[in-house]
């Protein structure tokens, strides 16, 4: 998972604060990309989208312009295109980890990954909460269940999900 944190007081939301923000280790054009999207986004919305998918074309096997788009999508209440990049993101997240395309098929670590399995299980967790937002609680359930497996710490924080997923019922 990107280290997707303000520098300043803004940590706990990526697009709250002015500060720059934490992606990693990337090439800089991505980078710069991708802090202009976060800026752009406070009152741009249209042209933060384009930012974050001009870093997509630029550099695709980058994770954090998935998280991006992903995080500004849900945001905004655009599940569609939040679910279709958390997928995308999801995809080349399990290619880099050298896990299955399908996360039905992963298989539980001794020790919870770092780098793309982690960004991963994130993003697993992620769209886990999009289907929640989109009213589609079996395939969340199903995605909450799986990280039970591969995460039982909790680490990605997919308990805050689940307990979502309970008060809705």
């Amino acid at each position: 998972m990107p280290v997707a944190e303000g520098r300043g007081s803004g940590a706990n939301n990526v697009f709250a604060e002015p500060d720059l923000i934490n992606f990693g280790d990337l090439p800089e054009a991505i980078n710069a990309l991708l802090q202009q999207g976060v800026a752009a986004y406070r009152h741009d919305r249209a042209r933060a989208d384009q930012l974050f998918r001009q870093a997509l074309a630029s550099a695709p096997k980058e994770l954090p312009t998935y998280f991006c788009l992903y995080k500004i999508h849900t945001y905004q209440g655009n599940l569609d295109h939040a679910q279709a990049a958390a997928e995308r993101g999801l995809r080349e997240a399990a290619t880099q980890a050298g896990w299955n395309p399908d996360w039905r098929q992963w298989q539980p670590q001794a020790v919870l990954p770092q780098g793309p399995g982690r960004f991963a299980l994130y993003t697993l967790k992620a769209l886990a909460f999009i289907h929640l937002r989109q009213d589609r609680r079996p395939q969340a359930k199903q995605i909450l269940e799986r990280l039970r497996q591969l995460d039982p710490a909790g680490a990605v924080g997919w308990p805050v999900v689940a307990a979502l997923a309970e008060g809705i019922e």
